[in-house]
């Protein structure tokens, strides 16, 4: 069979299973809450639907930004935890191991009401997004260390026999191959981000859980609003979830 016919009989059989797993469980829900006699009310949250909107886009802005924010905080932490200097190794591991013990509910509050008004910021969006980028970049530091640590020494000290320099053997040796390796983990790091910016909220950011929160307390709805919120991070955890499977598969090599 060749191989283009049989990469879309494969896509097609996916295609299928993901509709007839969508209706299982449309079917499974509805028959959950048909059971339940609660009176659902969604006019009120359709009045919202621009306040709902506002805080999807809102959150998706702050995750994106943090996003890159997590991804070189972490770049840097596993370069220091890798360094040559021990007291820079120790700073470094510190840090993670200090950001990865504390809960970030912890971190965004004495970080905002107590570190950022001493050093004068009062800019939620922006201590927020630093916060949440560095929590998150802590677990992505010890991916990427995982990863680099990964690659055999053999690759190493070939790559010195030919000349290269130590940024040379990074760029053109182990960023490479790390990259691959680290794909999956890095992922469902960045998906665990995007929920984890719900806590936003707690510093007064009006992200989209509490848009929700606002829209419950108007209309006295609290499923009716929370049903959506699950919906809207769906929409889009889901499709990175696909399309770092996709990745995996672009950049798949044999070892």
């Amino acid at each position: 069979m060749p191989e283009s016919h049989a990469s879309s009989v494969s896509k097609t059989r996916y295609a299928l299973y993901a509709v007839g797993l969508f209706a299982f469980l449309s079917a499974a829900f509805y028959e959950l809450f048909k059971a339940v006699e609660y009176p659902w009310n969604w006019s009120g949250v359709w009045q919202y639907r621009g306040q709902f909107g506002y805080g999807w886009l809102m959150t998706m802005g702050l995750s994106l930004v943090a996003m890159i924010v997590s991804v070189g905080f972490g770049f840097l932490l596993m370069l220091g935890r890798r360094a040559a200097w021990m007291p820079v190794r120790m700073i470094c591991g510190g840090v993670v191991e200090l950001v990865r013990g504390s809960p970030l509910l912890v971190q965004l509050l004495i970080g905002h009401y107590i570190i950022a008004q001493r050093l004068h910021v009062d800019n939620p969006i922006f201590t927020g997004v630093i916060l949440l980028g560095c929590f998150e970049g802590a677990y992505l530091a010890e991916i990427f260390r995982g990863a680099v640590e990964s690659i055999s020494a053999s690759q190493l000290e070939a790559a010195r026999a030919v000349g290269f320099s130590k940024a040379q053997t990074y760029r053109f040796v182990i960023i490479p191959q790390a990259l691959r390796r680290a794909l999956p983990g890095t992922t469902g790091q960045l998906v665990s981000l995007i929920k984890d910016s719900s806590l936003l909220s707690v510093i007064g950011i009006e992200e989209l859980v509490q848009k929700v929160k606002i829209l419950n307390a108007a209309n006295y709805t609290p499923l009716e609003g929370y049903l959506p919120l699950a919906l809207a991070y769906i929409v889009v955890t889901l499709p990175l979830s696909h399309l770092a499977r996709r990745l995996e598969g672009r950049y798949a090599y044999e070892t």
